[in-house]
């Protein structure tokens, strides 16, 4: 794919999705990362559904680091895999509260040693909460519509986040991976494209076939 059409890719998306920025509704950086880790396998219009009463229950780091488990079960229940999630959150709460008096950093380095954290939600955190765009967020979202729009041949998040990290650099990483979300959950649907609405029509090598 030439420069002309990368840039075009993400041109047309900023105009279509004037004000996209991340769903999950959040307060500081903390907040987001839990939001975020309970993102997974789950849309982002459930967790906003859970999290106001987590956090009404459980306001700081240090009060997770203290919940009790089976709580925290209960309260995510609805998100899907509540178990594991609600286990990642505490023992996240407990590395950062033990590790890094209570702030989330800022670092992919140290984010990736907090439990619960892989790139996905490292990236997430450090584009939304700290504007750091070291990498880019590979959701379903991003990872179908990177195959279909020619961006990646690739299959695997990491190679196909490499393949986007050289496409696009700077606030335009946070940026791509924003716009092709909202247009995944919008128009370029898993089962099925609507391609007749789509203003990437002419760029895509794989419109009309899904």
């Amino acid at each position: 794919m030439q420069n002309k059409q990368i840039n075009q890719i993400l041109e047309i998306l900023s105009q279509t999705y004037p004000a996209a920025k991340c769903a999950l509704i959040h307060q500081d950086p903390w907040q987001l990362l839990v939001a975020t880790i309970l993102s997974a396998q789950c849309t982002d219009e459930r967790v906003n559904k859970v999290t106001p009463t987590l956090f009404m229950r459980y306001k700081t780091v240090p009060d997770f680091a203290r919940a009790d488990l089976s709580d925290l079960e209960d309260l995510v229940r609805s998100t899907g895999f509540f178990r594991q999630k609600a286990k990642y959150i505490k023992a996240a709460a407990i590395k950062i509260s033990e590790s890094h008096s209570g702030q989330v950093p800022s670092s992919m380095e140290e984010l990736l040693q907090i439990p619960g954290v892989a790139r996905k939600t490292a990236n997430v955190v450090l584009s939304t909460a700290f504007n750091v765009n070291e990498g880019v967020v590979v959701d379903t979202h991003v990872k179908r519509l990177s195959q279909r729009l020619g961006l990646s041949e690739f299959s695997d998040p990491i190679r196909i986040e490499r393949d986007l990290m050289n496409l696009y650099k700077g606030d335009n990483r946070e940026r791509i991976s924003t716009l092709l979300i909202h247009h995944g959950r919008k128009i370029c649907k898993a089962r099925k494209p609507l391609c007749e609405q789509c203003p990437l029509v002419k760029l895509c090598p794989n419109a009309f076939s899904g």
